[in-house]
Parts: C-alpha cells; structure tokens; sequence
C-alpha cells in the first residue's frame, strides 16, 4: 500500500508538469498508459475533465505523451478541430472526443462487429472507408486502434477478442489507402471499462474501438516552426 500510493503521488507531480507545459525526462520511467490513467482520474486533471469517463486510460495516455503543449500544441489542437468536425459531417456512426492535441474516435462495437466476431459488418466498412477519408485528407497523423470488451468470458478470451478487432479495423483502413506505417493496434480486452459491468447498459459501454488520432513529426516541426521554436 505504501508503495502503491507512493508511485501515485509520483505520477501525480509528472501529470501536473505536463499540464504546465509538457512531460520532463523526471517522469520518463511512467509509460503513456500510467501517465494517462491519473489524468484520466485526477480531480481537476484538464484532459481527464474533459474526456470524462468516454475513454479509457491508453487512449487518453497516447494523447499525452504525444503532447508538446504551448502555442505549438494550440497550433496542432486547431487541425485537429478541423478534423475533427470533418469526421463528425461524414461518419454518423462514430463518437468524436476533442482532447486537446489528440482526437478519440469512438464506435460501439455493435456497430462494427456481431457477438463475439472480429469481421467488420457491410456498415461497419462504410463507416471506416468515410474515417479514412479524413486521414488521407490529414496525411500528418499518426493513428492508434484500440480494441476493447465488456466483462464477460475469461480474461485470455476477451483479450484475444479485442485484438482481433484492432486489427480488423487496422486492415480494412489499410485497403482504403492508409499507409500501415501510420497505424497501431492494442487490445486491452476488459481491462478499461467505462461504464458499470454488472449492467446490460454498461456492458455495450465497454464493447468499443477506439481511434486515436495525434500529431506526427512532420506535423510537430511544423508547429514548432509556425511558433518560432
């Protein structure tokens, strides 16, 4: 327990570094995920407050530690408004969370998969051809697909499960010309849920990819450039 809350009061001083500006070599032994599960559950936390409880802790990491914060990070937040306006107009079936420098696009997994598959549906396809539109039209991204469960079944199969969902989505983008070089996959089965799994309704919280979009750094330089670093 001591150790425990230790490392937690370690993480919190890092996350309130990053918030200021951006992440110093001092935290660098947290990995992104650790780093985004306290801003995701930190009181006052200015990303965590505004993604809430609509993402799990990887995807609100991934956001943070591609952060570079200042008016180069405004620079990059405004694209990424644009982008994200764009997918909102074009992919009805998605959920787009701003976050800052980062974009979380979110879809049940109800509309992409039947019960326990990992094949994309007719409309799950169409919903994901219209998404990679929008990465071609911003070619300076690099893109994070993850893969999630509700709590039912065995660890290894819930893990298994959303992986192949990742990848599923990973793939299909890849056929409609993103270059695979830009895109990630992780499952992380039942272990981030968003809402309560002892109910039906959280539950089908939990089944959901989410698609994580930040700055690559072609597109940081430029930000950096444009603000006179």
């Amino acid at each position: 327990m001591i150790m425990k809350t230790l490392k937690i009061k370690i993480a919190i001083t890092c996350v309130a570094l990053a918030t200021a500006s951006m992440i110093g070599t001092s935290c660098s032994s947290l990995s992104k995920t650790q780093k985004g599960a306290v801003i995701g559950s930190a009181a006052g936390g200015t990303l965590g407050a505004l993604i809430g409880k609509k993402a799990g802790n990887t995807a609100v990491g991934a956001i943070i530690g591609g952060a570079i914060g200042g008016t180069a990070g405004a620079f990059i937040g405004r694209k990424m408004d644009r982008q994200a306006e764009e997918i909102r107009k074009t992919v009805p079936g998605a959920e787009v969370i701003s976050a800052d420098e980062g974009l979380i696009v979110k879809f049940d997994s109800g509309i992409l998969f039947d019960t326990n598959k990992s094949d994309l549906k007719s409309n799950a396809m169409t919903n994901i051809a219209n998404l990679a539109t929008t990465m071609k039209n911003n070619p300076e991204t690099n893109i994070l697909v993850i893969g999630h469960t509700d709590g039912d079944g065995t660890d290894a199969y819930n893990q298994t499960l959303s992986e192949a969902r990742a990848n599923a989505v990973r793939n299909y983008a890849v056929t409609q010309g993103i270059a695979g070089a830009r895109l990630t996959t992780v499952g992380k089965g039942e272990s981030e849920p968003i809402g309560d799994n002892t109910t039906a309704a959280g539950k089908a919280q939990n089944r959901r990819v989410e698609i994580v979009i930040v700055a690559n750094d072609q597109l940081k330089q430029e930000a950096k450039a444009s603000a006179g670093q």
